[in-house]
């Protein structure tokens, strides 16, 4: 039988794994999702079969897996609400909230239970996802394993022992999207000061995205053995990738990257303190 699954929240993340796993098979009858708004509710009945709930204690009654899929800043009095049925069930809790520490969720719903924090990413709403998980002390294998299955379904999953990882994942994936968003933008603007229409340019830039990281996720070899086998002697792509690391790329997003994870440490600071 399958692990009873409540979703506390039903925006896109969620309804973004709730797809996935019912495309990976899971039965529709062991998922629910809340939400005080029977409207945003509506939807997913419809589209997906699932059961749903504006009264999350009881929706949580029978749950074997909580997954918090709502947005931090609420989160302490969401589970203020719930705190009484979480104890009495101790299910393994997922938090997909951005920020809020593993030690504070546990103490906001009451203590003693296992909690498995994930940061994922936007391209999970395709089934595209990269998704860090950490998992504190009271997680057992098999909800290890379960935490596994649900994030598996809309993209990669990679655990960290080091709860403070996840600033470096949120660095990594977390926020990455919108690296490559910037690199179209950029590379759009440059196709088209080279004479290419706007639409043909973008298209250009984004399947070749996709090709380079299709390649290298089916590759043995590394990013770097990827790059010098383009790069012919004297020829075009030796010329940019010069120019690229002559203008200092590399600085530049390793300086953005720490930034991003020195502002996830400090939103972990303001919401943990709450």
């Amino acid at each position: 039988m399958a692990s009873q699954v409540t979703f506390i929240g039903a925006g896109n993340m969620a309804g973004a794994i709730i797809g996935g796993m019912i495309d990976s098979g899971y039965p529709r009858d062991a998922i629910t999702a809340t939400s005080p708004n029977d409207e945003m509710l509506a939807p997913m009945r419809e589209k997906y079969g699932i059961h749903t709930a504006t009264d999350n204690a009881a929706a949580v009654a029978e749950a074997d897996v909580v997954v918090l899929a709502v947005k931090p800043q609420i989160m302490q009095d969401v589970c203020a609400g719930m705190r009484d049925a979480i104890q009495a069930r101790k299910p393994l809790i997922v938090s997909v909230a951005a920020g809020l520490p593993a030690e504070t969720l546990e103490a906001w719903l009451g203590g003693e239970l296992a909690v498995v924090r994930c940061m994922p990413n936007t391209p999970s709403l395709v089934g595209a996802g990269a998704a860090g998980l950490y998992a504190n002390a009271k997680v057992s294998d098999t909800q290890r394993d379960l935490a596994t299955e649900l994030l598996e379904a809309v993209g990669l999953v990679e655990w960290v022992d080091d709860e403070g990882l996840l600033e470096a994942v949120t660095a990594v994936s977390g926020s990455a999207p919108a690296y490559f968003f910037l690199m179209f933008e950029a590379m759009e603007e440059a196709g088209v000061s080279l004479g290419l229409p706007a639409d043909t340019a973008r298209r250009l830039a984004m399947q070749t995205a996709f090709g380079a990281a299709r390649m290298a996720m089916d590759s043995d070899k590394t990013p770097g053995e990827l790059k010098r086998n383009v790069m012919s002697p004297g020829g075009t792509t030796e010329r940019a990738i010069s120019h690229l690391e002559d203008a200092g790329m590399r600085r530049i997003v390793a300086e953005a990257m720490d930034a991003c994870a020195a502002r996830a440490r400090e939103m972990a600071d303001e919401l943990g303190k709450h």
